[in-house]
């Protein structure tokens, strides 16, 4: 039911009793004395969890012109994996099912018909075990079944983190062959949606200690770093949506006034161009616009350049090889900011990172929105809301349970 009139006209003007006009363009000079003063290193306890690889500065690049460039790169390669997400079923058992895609510019039929495909399983019946080893099911897939250490909570993030990282990284090492240019993840280049259960309560941090589950993932990523390195293949990371706050939590702490909501919003401040005309204020949309490339050692990204890795998995080059590096790309058409993460054996190469972000700019001025390669590992990958519910109703039967579904499932159109 759509809100009637006046209750809408009612909330809306809420807005007028928050007198906080023109603040957004004074946090753009705050975002940019903090990029001047702060970020050539950002220091937290002694650390620099944030330094320039090279110069701290902004670079900007006109779209059109970037559209005809050549490319750097002769082919290129994506990876993606979807889920169903978890799925709790009434005898217990909660089940989350990954499916790992590569896609390739210009397209290879062969490689996007391969997949990989792992069920995370979470039981707390001790007596069961459901792992398997991995086994084909059609030329150029495979397929195994995980069973998810067992812990009273969090089953759902478990089963979800086994299944999407182990489909991914498995998938990305069976066909590094296959790519002989610039491999391009969707997402981060590492898992760290895992690295940050270091970080969160007890359980997690237990498993993420015990498991060979978990040791498996990180090694898997390590190896496939390596790999790539040893062929002098670029691999790097699309972050299409950023979440992390670890730059703005380093500031508050300084005593820093940091009102963004999160690293993105701060970075786009810094990187959005325009002019005040008659007053208002006008967005220039003629040029993608850059930072320069950062070390990063905040938050989850400090793990796999740091001596603690080796406590979970052996590699072959010093830890500072690993480390995260970054820059940020701002889209004026669409007000949008991506992240390009990169292993720093690879960007500690000048001509290396410029080649990788040279690329990504012109898939991004070409697209309007993530290269081409990432958007078609997506759509390989994606698992429909229909092949949602078909599987879990085929799930259903091999169980011979239900789906424990609530009210809010039914509500919002997830009664499968």
């Amino acid at each position: 039911m759509t809100l009637d009139p006046v209750h809408f006209d009612g909330i809306a003007g809420l807005a007028d009793r928050i007198d906080y006009e023109g603040e957004e363009r004074n946090h753009q000079e705050l975002a940019r004395n903090v990029w001047e003063n702060y970020l050539d290193p950002l220091y937290h306890e002694g650390i620099a969890v944030l330094e320039p690889l090279d110069d701290l500065k902004r670079r900007c690049a006109n779209i059109e012109n970037l559209a005809l460039e050549d490319d750097r790169f002769e082919t290129m390669h994506g990876l993606d994996s979807g889920t169903i997400n978890p799925q709790p079923f009434k005898n217990g058992l909660v089940v989350d099912v990954a499916h790992a895609a590569m896609s390739s510019t210009p397209s290879d039929l062969d490689l996007h018909d391969s997949r990989t495909v792992v069920k995370a399983i979470h039981t707390n019946d001790v007596e069961r075990n459901f792992g398997t080893d991995w086994e084909s099911y059609s030329e150029g897939s495979k397929r195994r079944i995980v069973h998810a250490p067992r812990r009273d909570d969090h089953e759902e993030d478990i089963v979800h983190a086994l299944a999407l990282y182990r489909a991914e990284s498995r998938h990305a090492l069976d066909h590094a062959s296959e790519v002989s240019d610039f491999l391009l993840l969707d997402g981060p280049v590492y898992p760290k949606g895992i690295i940050r259960w270091r970080d969160r309560g007890t359980v997690l941090p237990n498993l993420f200690e015990e498991s060979e589950d978990i040791r498996t993932i990180l090694e898997n990523y390590v190896r496939l770093v390596e790999a790539f390195f040893e062929r002098n293949v670029p691999l790097a990371g699309f972050v299409k949506n950023i979440s992390a706050k670890s730059i703005i939590r380093t500031l508050r702490g300084k005593g820093v006034n940091a009102p963004w909501a999160h690293d993105a919003a701060f970075f786009s401040q810094v990187l959005e161009r325009g002019e005040y005309e008659d007053g208002r204020y006008e967005r220039s949309t003629d040029d993608l616009t850059l930072s320069n490339w950062f070390v990063s050692r905040a938050g989850s990204d400090s793990f796999f350049g740091s001596e603690e890795a080796d406590r979970y998995v052996e590699r072959e080059y010093e830890p500072e090889q690993y480390e995260v590096t970054f820059c940020v790309i701002y889209d004026p058409r669409r007000d949008l900011l991506y992240k390009v993460e990169a292993p720093r054996m690879f960007t500690a190469d000048e001509d290396c990172r410029r080649r990788i972000e040279r690329q990504i700019l012109k898939e991004i001025a070409v697209a309007g929105g993530p290269p081409l390669v990432i958007s078609k590992a997506d759509s390989l990958a994606n698992i429909s809301q229909h092949s949602t519910q078909s599987l879990i109703r085929s799930f259903e039967r091999s169980f011979d349970s239900e789906l424990d579904a609530n009210y809010d499932a039914i509500r919002w159109g997830r009664n499968y």
